[in-house]
């Protein structure tokens, strides 16, 4: 009778603690360089199925700590599915990770891990969202990483345009869309199918529940204005530490201690000057290194300084350097500190030898991150847009993709 009721409430406070949407989980302070792809160059896996994943992340401790890997399927919204592990995946999760090796001369040890997915113990079956999900011995949640899984069934077409809202015409980009569903037959494609658009690989400036504006025979056609518009941002700034020793036109000195210290020329705010291109690669980084062959487990950690003058737009709100490199999170230790004896917005930040995208975000008192305000926003910014095409039909328990598409702000059109 007790196993009875335990099962029984088990069964009826489930949905309450497992219906909570999926938020990707930052990192303790000694796990960095965390690089999650696939095998295109993207900011997270967006792959088929089939197709691997791969994680790689170092830990600054440097002891061979055992590390376990979860996964788990989410519905459109990042709610954990229906669906039983064994219904989306193939073999068994919550196994350690077994390739890992430790820092070779450098200055700051570290062990390096690396995980591919599918590999001998797993294979993902179904398509849709997922979340990776990294614990350590002791079981706690370390991070966690979203990733999509899709079937090529349907086909999308986009392009970018500028925003016929004359107060924005300047600032914002549109994105608009088809999608050819080809033999997929849909009986009401505005509840069977759900979109979801992303800017440069960003979920937390997402959009989300779009319905097609109309249909023409197979076609479900997206050339709305104002509810597919983003603010056009500014090009990242960007350093490169490849090489310990070389100044370079965005570092203005080297120091060496404990650890290289490269200090960056003073940035500026650009929202009030005038937009000029150049390339960046929509906030990522690449770790690599000149002073050996496999940066993975090669590459030092130096200390870079960042330094941003202050100004009446940042009051006595929160700066905060930011980029891939910590997955855009805003943390104590990407947290700026104002210097009173040069006017300065200062932080000195522990990262991997290679090429960084950044740039500076104000948190106001209500919680409300202003990623702008600094850099600006400029119609003509190059930006990447990823469409996720999620399909539900009539009696399904999930979500699954069944097409993705891609366009870029590069040759924005009126």
């Amino acid at each position: 009778m007790r196993f009875f009721i335990k099962q029984l409430l088990l069964l009826l406070f489930t949905p309450f603690l497992f219906g909570q949407a999926q938020e990707e989980v930052s990192p303790p302070d000694h796990i960095r360089s965390i690089v999650f792809k696939g095998e295109k160059d993207d900011q997270f896996p967006v792959v088929q199925i089939g197709e691997p994943v791969f994680l790689q992340f170092d830990d600054l401790m440097a002891n061979e700590q055992d590390y376990y890997y979860k996964i788990v399927h989410c519905d459109y919204d990042w709610k954990p599915s229906r669906l039983l592990k064994s219904q989306y995946l193939g073999g068994i999760d919550n196994q350690r990770i077994l390739d890992y090796e430790n820092s070779y001369s450098t200055l700051q040890p570290y062990s390096n891990y690396r995980l591919t997915i599918p590999n001998d113990n797993v294979r993902l079956k179904v398509s849709g969202n997922y979340v990776l999900e990294v614990y350590n011995g002791s079981n706690e949640l370390q991070f966690s990483r979203k990733f999509v899984v899709y079937k090529d069934l349907v086909t999308v077409g986009g392009t970018v345009k500028r925003s016929r809202d004359f107060e924005f015409i300047n600032e914002k980009q549109v994105v608009q869309f088809s999608v050819n569903t080809g033999s997929l037959r849909l009986v009401n494609p505005k509840k069977e199918v759900k979109i979801a658009i992303l800017q440069n690989y960003h979920w937390p400036t997402a959009l989300y529940n779009i319905v097609p504006q109309f249909t023409i025979g197979n076609e479900l056609v997206y050339k709305y204005d104002q509810e597919t518009s983003f603010y056009g941002g500014n090009e990242y700034l960007y350093f490169d530490t490849k090489d310990l020793r070389a100044p370079s036109s965005v570092i203005s000195r080297i120091e060496i201690g404990d650890l290289y210290n490269h200090y960056l020329f003073a940035d500026h705010s650009r929202a009030d000057r005038p937009y000029t291109y150049y390339p960046d690669i929509n906030g990522d980084f690449v770790v690599r290194t000149l002073q050996g062959s496999d940066a993975s487990r090669e590459a030092e950690y130096t200390l870079v300084h960042f330094s941003l003058p202050y100004s009446e737009s940042i009051g006595l709100d929160n700066v905060y350097v930011y980029g891939k490199f910590n997955n855009y999170a805003l943390t104590p230790q990407n947290k700026m500190t104002y210097n009173q004896e040069n006017g300065m917005m200062e932080a000195v930040l522990k990262m991997k030898q290679g090429f960084y995208n950044y740039k500076y975000v104000i948190e106001r008192e209500n919680d409300v991150i202003e990623l702008n305000t600094i850099s600006g926003n400029f119609h003509f910014t190059e930006n990447t847009y990823l469409i996720l095409v999620y399909y539900r039909n009539f009696g399904d328990i999930y979500d699954s993709i069944i097409g993705v598409g891609s366009t870029n702000s590069r040759n924005i059109s009126n």
